[in-house]
């Protein structure tokens, strides 16, 4: 099963590719395509290249006082992001845990939907993939806006893995995503907005031929 990613303003593409488990394929209209988290549970996790062995379950949350320095760095340029445990300590910690240990490294932004989101984070690229397990729920505790941060799931709860997307447009989030809020907002870009937008427009689809890669994904300590 594929996770949603957001709402999406034009026909169900991703949908229509790889089911509606990919990315929330959409509703039609003014609204903006859903991010879809990750896919199926038990996909195949990729070997362990940072500091410490990639979580094989939820990993510790990360406290709600304390943020971590994520580096993206890309083909396109380097992308800064402060993850807060403040606003989703579940999805924060998780995501750390995950860059820690080397597994966003090499992965693809895998769907880019123009004006609305970039998402990545399946190791597979299809959209269906994920860490071999699943995070606990939480609220959305902030609004979206150009640069969040969240994850992608599917309708169903519970469902958040890997998968995560970075919002384009203030108003498109609004639309899209606030509409649903159900995508867990756990940080935000501090600087490189510019390699996002640069990805958003080198795509030829929704799902890239020749998708962006994260090639080195770091954690520091503020």
């Amino acid at each position: 099963m594929t996770r949603r990613a957001l709402p999406r303003p034009a026909a169900p593409l991703g949908a229509a590719l790889l089911g509606a488990a990919l990315l929330v394929a959409g509703c039609s209209g003014g609204a903006s395509p859903t991010p879809i988290g990750n896919p199926d549970p038990s996909a195949t996790v990729p070997p362990s290249t940072g500091t410490a062995a990639c979580p094989t379950a939820e990993p510790a949350a990360l406290p709600a006082g304390e943020t971590r320095t994520v580096t993206i760095e890309t083909s396109m340029g380097t992308i800064v992001t402060r993850i807060e445990g403040a606003l989703s300590p579940i999805a924060a910690g998780n995501f750390v845990a995950l860059a820690g240990c080397g597994y966003y490294d090499g992965v693809v932004f895998h769907r880019v939907v123009p004006d609305f989101v970039i998402q990545g984070g399946d190791p597979g690229a299809t959209g269906r993939g994920g860490p071999g397990y699943t995070i606990s729920d939480e609220p959305v505790t902030a609004t979206y806006r150009r640069g969040s941060l969240a994850m992608a799931r599917t309708p169903a709860p519970n469902s958040q893995g890997s998968q995560f997307f970075i919002v384009l447009d203030d108003s498109a989030a609004q639309r899209g995503l606030a509409a649903a809020n159900t995508y867990a907002i756990f940080g935000e870009v501090t600087s490189g907005m510019e390699v996002v937008d640069a990805i958003a427009a080198a795509a030829d689809a929704e799902l890239p031929t020749q998708p962006i890669a994260m090639t080195s994904v770091t954690v520091s300590v503020p």
